[in-house]
């Protein structure tokens, strides 16, 4: 892919915007990139990628679960201290065991959301795809009723029982 800017180098640096839903992708070379005043990092240690995408620094108040201050990961010794510290975890068990003081920081993160709703891998099969359409359609389905706006969960139920045929 040959760079936006300039169309002559290949686009080595690929930026994603979102604005108010809508997402507008830029493809550039590092010679335009720099020449447009971003920085670039060829190489970014992975610790220090996360913690600049995260780049929240949780407070004693977000991590103040009383019955998790004193817990360590019974896989990797973590504790909630460290995290505060070093502002990544151990391990992948660290999320359940610190679950409780972890979903405010990852719903705030998140702008509410907890669970993924990123892209699926190409790889992935046609029926876990339609699962998935299936769960996220009952998830909007549930707050349809919850919010009280019965046609929509009409729609929403119809599709349902349309995708399960």
């Amino acid at each position: 892919m040959l760079c936006q800017i300039c169309n002559n180098k290949d686009a080595t640096i690929h930026l994603t915007e979102i604005t108010d839903g809508a997402r507008s992708e830029m493809h550039i070379c590092e010679q335009c990139a720099a020449e447009q005043g971003i920085a670039v990092k060829s190489h970014i240690p992975i610790n220090e990628l996360l913690s600049s995408l995260l780049a929240v620094q949780p407070s004693d108040d977000e991590l103040s679960d009383p019955s998790e201050q004193q817990a360590a990961c019974p896989i990797c010794g973590f504790t909630l201290d460290q995290f505060r510290k070093e502002g990544v975890l151990g391990c992948p068990n660290d999320y359940e065991v610190f679950e409780k003081s972890l979903r405010p920081l990852v719903e705030k993160a998140h702008n509410g959301q907890t669970a993924h709703c990123g892209k699926l891998p190409s790889r992935t099969s046609l029926d876990t795809k339609k699962q998935i359409e299936l769960l996220g359609l009952r998830r909007q389905l549930e707050a349809a009723v919850q919010n009280e706006d019965y046609e929509l969960a009409a729609k929403l139920r119809d599709k349902i029982g349309e995708s399960e045929k």
